[in-house]
């Protein structure tokens, strides 16, 4: 009866379809698997001081009160009010995918604001959807066929092997950057990239940027964008450039957005039809801090790309009533100036405090000036310079100090020791609790060779819930494995 239930389970059809079965989601990277522990443990000062602190998520919290507080003062806008007259009627019936108009045109001068002026946004061209991944995902569709490919620059955001590749098909061709120039894209790298994805038999559709730079903290000089746009104009492909992070660069040279460098080449633009090649994803997640609201963005002058996006934001789409609530927060035109430059301030003030607080440890950080996070060089903790020796100070960081934060690895970074490590989630108070935990740990590890006696009085090293050797089977569910990091290099 046992042999016969087996093979009954063996002959039943697949349940699952293929694509739902697949792996090419990415969700089994350390990036977030490092999620799922600190889940399961999350920090608090009070309930549950010894838990770990998330230090992988981008989220921006420093400014939470300022939009409370506008809120507070406007409270028709959060009640479905127009003056005294009730708009909950009008709001729940509107399912147009284009959006409220008022919205669109509040959210074009955000956009345009952020950029000090420099750039104009049409409100005709801008296609709502439910976050930047959907918008990423959405151009994808429209760009590229199964098998197609993208050229990105490396370090990327991990989530770009789930939003590009996933249910779209597209293929990601990395674009090496190193350590020698800050990770700054080259031309001779772009070329690599090109050849090996020749190599590969990979139709090559176009270049997608980070700008400012997740995880690098950086915004590309204006230099590496006209670079960029001289290689796309040169190929025929397109040029993605989200731009997710542009309201938080806190420091000269400042965010520079590749429409402005578009605008500044017009005629040149013209000639090799490069407006209807270059679009912006943007995003109300990072700068305003508002990633359970959904509201992403696509930006193209191409009409037909707007018009197959504006189709599949169907699948996506942001509410009526978020809209009509953001219409008039970004709308009030104070409010955005006074929250631009705070936003900016308080995000540098807790910059500079993980900087501070990682060199009185002796870790460096790359130069940064702009995003949520700062690219740590960690490498000198490492047991040996591999990918391996990565993973094992990362289990340490996760388990032993329990800090979250996102190996290099996961952002297909080249050269192993670097890590993502989020600031602007929690308040001072925690970032100063983890700056401790891992100033222990760094003694701790510097004093190893030293006499008993002297490492009882640097105090032992702190004890997680989930010791590492009980954890090693998940620590080994790591992507992409090592010898697929061998090949893609």
């Amino acid at each position: 009866p046992a042999d016969e239930m087996v093979n009954k389970v063996a002959d039943e059809p697949q349940l699952l379809s293929k694509k739902a079965g697949c792996n090419t989601h990415g969700q089994d990277s350390s990036y977030f698997l490092g999620w799922e522990e600190y889940e399961k443990n999350p920090y608090h000062p009070t309930t549950n001081p010894g838990g770990i602190i998330q230090m992988g998520l981008a989220e921006n919290q420093v400014h939470t009160d300022l939009v409370e507080e506008w809120l507070e003062k406007n409270p028709d806008a959060l009640g479905l009010r127009r003056g005294a007259a009730s708009v909950f009627r009008e709001l729940a019936l509107f399912q147009d995918y284009h959006g409220l108009p008022a919205f669109k045109n509040a959210l074009a001068r955000f956009m345009s604001e952020q950029r000090d002026f420099r750039v104009a946004f049409d409100p005709s061209n801008i296609v709502l959807t439910a976050g930047a991944t959907s918008a990423n995902e959405a151009l994808m569709f429209c760009l590229a066929d199964q098998g197609d490919a993208f050229l990105i620059p490396t370090p990327y955001y991990p989530g770009f092997d789930r939003d590009l590749k996933w249910r779209t098909g597209a293929e990601i061709v990395p674009v090496h950057c190193t350590s020698a120039n800050g990770f700054r894209v080259t031309r001779s790298a772009l070329d690599d990239a090109y050849r090996r994805a020749q190599k590969r038999r990979l139709r090559i559709k176009g270049v997608l940027i980070t700008n400012p730079s997740n995880p690098l903290g950086t915004a590309v000089p204006r230099a590496d964008l006209e670079m960029i746009v001289d290689f796309v104009a040169a190929k025929g492909i397109h040029l993605v450039s989200d731009e997710i992070y542009s309201g938080t660069a806190f420091s000269e040279p400042g965010f520079v957005s590749v429409l402005e460098v578009l605008a500044a080449r017009a005629p040149l633009a013209a000639d090799y039809a490069l407006d209807d090649r270059v679009h912006v994803v943007y995003s109300l997640s990072k700068d305003l801090g508002l990633p359970g609201f959904r509201v992403g963005a696509i930006y193209s002058s191409n009409a037909a790309v707007v018009s197959a996006a504006t189709k599949m934001s169907s699948f996506g789409l942001v509410s009526s009533q978020t809209q009509y609530l953001l219409a008039a927060l970004l709308g009030d035109k104070d409010f955005t100036r006074r929250y631009l430059a705070e936003n900016k301030r308080r995000i540098k003030e807790r910059h500079d405090q993980l900087v501070d607080g990682l060199k009185e440890i002796g870790i460096a950080c790359l130069e940064s000036n702009a995003g949520l996070f700062c690219w740590v060089n960690m490498s000198h903790l490492m047991h040996a310079r591999s990918f391996e020796g990565e993973m094992t100070l990362w289990k340490k960081v996760v388990f032993d100090v329990g800090l979250n934060i996102s190996p290099g690895s996961s952002c297909h970074c080249s050269e192993p020791g670097w890590f993502r490590v989020c600031f602007a989630n929690m308040s001072a108070k925690t970032l100063d609790v983890a700056m401790q935990r891992l100033g222990g740990f760094v003694q701790t590890s510097s004093c190893k060779a030293a006499p008993a006696a002297l490492r009882r009085a640097a105090g032992p090293a702190r004890s997680m819930s989930c010791p590492l050797a009980m954890n090693m089977k998940w620590a080994l569910r790591l992507t992409p494995g090592f010898a697929d990091r061998k090949a893609e290099r």
